[in-house]
């Protein structure tokens, strides 16, 4: 990760592999710094300054792009503190006729890692702070949206220093879903609907049918 974002990474990132990410979790995270980028440990999930606690309101892990520039919460972080997120890929889930929740696991074509677009805050409290995230979703293309209306922002490797703030302003333009062809996706067992399951099995397909319009 550090080779392929050209980062320096901190001496306490958290450890990998994590096959079942979940809010409140500690993740990897690519940021600006004066020294330059920087691979760091994140909370997932966006603490603003003014809350005393970090249960002390709503949890944010992720930040419409539609509205990012807007809310209070993201504004100053939107124009100021953003970071790349990278993962393998990430799960999304549909429901059967019965209501059971279906997960599903996305992942690149070329299963190369993907960039999330994120914001990221230091939210302090006395002498302790704690650096926290959001990753940026948009309306999903026509492939994901067959799964979910929702969609992590990717940025594409070229976009780096673009999104980081290292190339000026422009930034912008970036929040879109990406290209239809970019990501795949399959089945995979219910056992990650548990926060507590782990695992190289989680991301495994569980059969054949990949349409989650006959699931």
């Amino acid at each position: 990760m550090a080779r392929l974002f050209s980062a320096t990474p901190a001496n306490d990132l958290p450890p990998t592999p994590n096959y079942n990410v979940c809010p409140t979790n500690r993740i990897h995270s690519v940021r600006r710094s004066d020294t330059g980028r920087r691979l760091v440990g994140m909370r997932w999930g966006f603490i603003p300054h003014w809350y005393n606690a970090p249960n002390d309101g709503p949890l944010l892990i992720n930040a419409r792009a539609e509205t990012i520039a807007e809310k209070p919460a993201f504004k100053e972080a939107s124009r100021h503190r953003r970071c790349l997120i990278p993962a393998s890929g990430f799960y999304e889930w549909t429901r059967d006729e019965a209501g059971n929740r279906l997960p599903w696991y996305i992942y690149r074509r070329d299963r190369k890692p993907i960039a999330f677009a994120g914001i990221w805050q230091d939210w302090r409290q006395g002498d302790n702070v704690m650096s926290t995230c959001a990753i940026v979703t948009t309306r999903a293309n026509p492939v994901i949206s067959a799964i979910h209306h929702r969609m992590p922002v990717i940025i594409d490797r070229s976009d780096f220093g673009l999104w980081l703030g290292e190339e000026g302003k422009g930034a912008a333009r970036l929040m879109r879903a990406p290209d239809d062809d970019l990501l795949a996706f399959h089945r995979v067992s219910t056992r990650v609907n548990s926060n507590r399951a782990q695992g190289e099995e989680l991301i495994e397909p569980i059969a054949q049918q990949t349409d989650p319009q006959t699931d």
